[in-house]
């Protein structure tokens, strides 16, 4: 690139680090929130990227590149969407406001057009990676894409995040040519400046890792400087500075500035440096090569050049480059004052008039600009995958089975339906066989990039490894897990390809990635996980396996539909409204059955149940009935009007559970039954639904000062107004809004206490779950009524 393409660079990125320093001054000093709470902001952090982002999208990047972008340089990123006219004047004041620009990069809420949500550290540095992985594998089964590069822009604080190396030391992510990483090396974090530089152990874990390493640690000017007579001196000195005191330099100037870099140093330095004029050292020993264009632009060419691994860019900044506050150990959430901003207008030659222009498109920045934005443009992605799940595999059970075995047997079934199964795609920690995606994995096999002798033959699983297999084996990290199937449920977009994910961990581990779960769903990805086995009817396995708050969960996490099926058939309808939700892309219009836009989380069991109830209750319904009440959340497993005529006139009660504890709820209902007391049985198949419909209904009352009504799929499966029992292997709090939705005193039986190992019946003794207590429950329900 020759001195005036980097001219006009120059003049581009001059004009976004004003642009992203007012965009934050603006949000804090020219809105009023009448609230009082400080907007906040980050204009040091966003400084420290303008040059490396600026080189990116105004002379790197091509329209299929995806680009993760640090969270506190968010500003950086609208005021380039700006420039390049891909955002509307309106929302550079409101940032942080209801309806403008996110705090931080957000897929789904931001104006302009973001790759990847960014936000919790670590995340967002390591999805780009796993977008690529996904990239692989479509390439793989769907044909080569258009190459994409996926990027991410990431703070050196980020790497104290464990996510980040569990993601890099993955065998799935290995081999990903298309990967760069760089790292914003201004060596401050929120609180301080880092005592000490670790770019040799972070070098040398990206290395053992098999990552290509680059280091963009000066600019031209010391550059130059080194190559002089004695330039060698003047490096080893600013190399073995310590890191507090080079980052104090930028708050000096003149002899003060002179004075602290000498402090310490050899004779051969003040010597090299006497004849450089005070106002010309500070600009010297500062130029990073961060903050040089030629130089990052150069380094980004080295990495695409390496094509058979990832690559990472250590490009040395100034945390607060271009502003007042540069180099300040407090300046992370600092904010200019108005006087700093005025007084940085007039430097850039701007007005109060002028400031939020665009560039002149009659200048050679503004061409740019424009050739910028035709060649970074980017047609619509089709989301809908544009195949017909089946609503039923016809899953035959005539036997007690778990819930963990129907998974699998129903994905097997998938998996040879033509027109879903090639799009099919499973992943698992660690864990695949272990969480019956056996029979999956011997029908589809194991992906990877390039065939895979195998050494040992095993009759029970066919371990073949092949860019054919449709399952992704990861190591034992539940981050990736989730990280993985956000990048596979966001295929459509990123990789222009739908598939249809599916990752299965153990249900108490669902907690170790529930940041990476709340990522995925927060960019608005579409996938399936089953955590399985699940509660204390694990029960050998003892306290550290038994999950009981994973349905608070799953019930709580925006974006996602917690189901926790008891029986064959229930989990085989509901698990193929699952895929068939998101094969369609989005929600259908309104229909009997409740619909929604985000991932499944299916709690499932190893407990085999009695299949005789359901297919009772299938007798009784009808399967257009009972399907539509599975996939809308609840239906009457044993109505005991119709199943004891002669408790017509008795009292009522109705019992509510979820999933493995069904059989000693039937129990319960058969020795009330026997004292006399109609007992309901109703099996929930899915808390998450029930719980928005009825919230639906009331915040429609709220808005129009109605009377809330009762949802249908409440009304249908609880008719009586009677007292009501919740039963459920998980915390006994995430049932207990029933009685609140259903008007009716309530009694919630649960788990409330970790586990221990034993056998079922003791454990169950032990939190109240046998038949006994629950026909107690039962009893105190009906008092409570009185």
């Amino acid at each position: 690139m020759n001195q005036h393409d980097l001219d006009v660079l120059d003049e581009i990125q001059r004009r976004v680090l004003w642009l992203a320093t007012r965009i934050v001054d603006a949000a804090n000093h020219d809105r009023d929130t009448g609230d009082g709470v400080k907007v906040g902001g980050h204009q040091a952090s966003s400084a420290s990227l303008v040059t490396a982002m600026t080189a990116l999208w105004i002379a790197h990047l091509d329209a299929a590149d995806r680009v993760a972008v640090k969270p506190h340089a968010s500003p950086v990123f609208h005021a380039i969407q700006y420039l390049l006219g891909n955002l509307d004047r309106s929302y550079l004041t409101r940032l942080r406001a209801r309806g403008g620009l996110q705090s931080y990069p957000s897929r789904t809420k931001d104006p302009d057009e973001v790759d990847f949500s960014t936000g919790s550290v670590g995340l967002g540095a390591a999805a780009p990676l796993f977008a690529a992985a996904t990239r692989r594998y479509v390439d793989a089964h769907f044909g080569p894409r258009p190459r994409s590069r996926f990027i991410a822009l990431i703070g050196d604080a980020e790497l104290d995040e464990g996510n980040i190396w569990e993601a890099v030391a993955d065998p799935a992510t290995t081999g990903l040519g298309d990967v760069m990483w760089l790292v914003d090396f201004n060596r401050q974090s929120l609180d301080r400046v880092v005592p000490g530089v670790r770019i040799n152990q972070w070098r040398g874990q990206f290395e053992a890792a098999g990552w290509h390493v680059v280091e963009v640690k000066y600019g031209r000017r010391l550059a130059a400087a080194y190559a002089r007579p004695g330039g060698d001196a003047l490096r080893d000195w600013i190399d073995a500075m310590p890191n507090e005191q080079y980052q104090s330099l930028f708050g000096l100037a003149g002899p003060a500035l002179r004075k602290q870099f000498l402090d310490g140093a050899p004779e051969a330095v003040a010597a090299f440096i006497a004849d450089i004029p005070d106002d010309e050292l500070g600009p010297l020993v500062t130029d990073l090569g961060g903050h040089d264009l030629a130089a990052l632009l150069d380094a980004y060419a080295q990495c695409d050049a390496v094509t058979d691994r990832p690559s990472v860019v250590f490009a040395y900044t100034v945390k607060g480059w271009g502003l007042p506050i540069a180099g300040n150990p407090r300046n992370h959430s600092a904010l200019l004052t108005t006087e700093q901003v005025d007084a940085l207008r007039a430097a850039h030659g701007l007005t109060a008039q002028t400031e939020w222009d665009r560039l002149d498109p009659a200048t050679a920045a503004g061409i740019r600009a424009g050739e910028r934005r035709e060649a970074l443009s980017r047609v619509p992605r089709e989301r809908a995958l544009g195949v017909a799940v089946p609503e039923t595999t016809r899953v035959r059970a005539n036997k007690p089975i778990s819930t963990q075995e129907v998974f699998g047997r129903v994905l097997v079934d998938l998996a040879r339906d033509p027109q879903v199964g090639r799009y099919l795609v499973t992943t698992a920690p660690d864990v695949a066989t272990s969480t019956n995606l056996a029979g999956f994995i011997n029908k589809t096999g194991v992906f990877a990039p390039t065939a895979q002798r195998s050494w040992n033959e095993d009759r029970m699983l066919r371990w073949t490894e092949s860019p054919a297999g449709q399952h992704i084996e990861l190591g034992i990290s539940e981050m990736n897990l989730f990280l993985l199937l956000g990048q596979l449920g966001l295929a459509w977009d990123l990789s222009g390809q739908p598939l249809l994910p599916v990752g299965t961990v153990y249900d108490p581990f669902v907690l170790r990635g529930l940041d990476a779960f709340l990522y995925g769903t927060y960019s608005g990805s579409r996938f399936v996980v089953a955590g399985t086995p699940s509660g204390i009817t694990l029960a050998p396995e003892g306290g550290a396996h038994q999950s009981t708050i994973t349905a608070s969960v799953g019930l709580e996490l925006p974006g996602v539909t917690f189901v926790e099926p008891a029986y064959a058939v229930t989990l085989d309808w509901l698990l193929c409204d699952a895929l068939g939700q998101i094969a369609a892309g989005s929600p259908p219009p309104a229909t009997a059955a409740p619909t929604e836009d985000g991932a499944y989380y299916f709690r499932l069991s190893t407990r085999p149940l009695d299949q005789a109830p359901f297919e009772a209750a299938r007798a009784r319904l009808g399967d257009a009935v009972l399907r539509r009440q599975v996939v809308a959340g609840a239906y009457r497993l044993v109505d005991a009007h119709q199943a004891y005529p002669h408790l017509a006139d008795a009292p009522v009660v109705q019992l509510a559970a979820s999933g493995a504890v069904l059989p000693e709820v039937l129990t319960a209902a058969a020795e009330l039954a026997e004292e006399g007391i109609a007992a309901h049985v109703v099996d929930i198949t899915s808390l998450d639904r029930l719980y928005r419909a009825w919230q639906r209904t009331l915040r429609q009352g709220v808005r129009t000062a109605t009377v809330p009504s009762v949802p249908g799929a409440l009304r249908s499966a609880f008719d009586d107004r009677a007292p009501v029992v919740t039963v459920h292997d998980a915390a006994s709090h995430a049932m207990a809004w029933l009685g609140s939705a259903l008007g009716v005193p309530a009694v919630p039986l649960g788990v409330d206490e970790f586990g221990q190992s034993g056998s079922v019946a003791e454990l169950y003794e032990l939190h109240d779950l046998l038949p006994g207590s629950i026909v107690n429950a039962a009893l105190a329900a009906l008092t409570l009524r009185r």
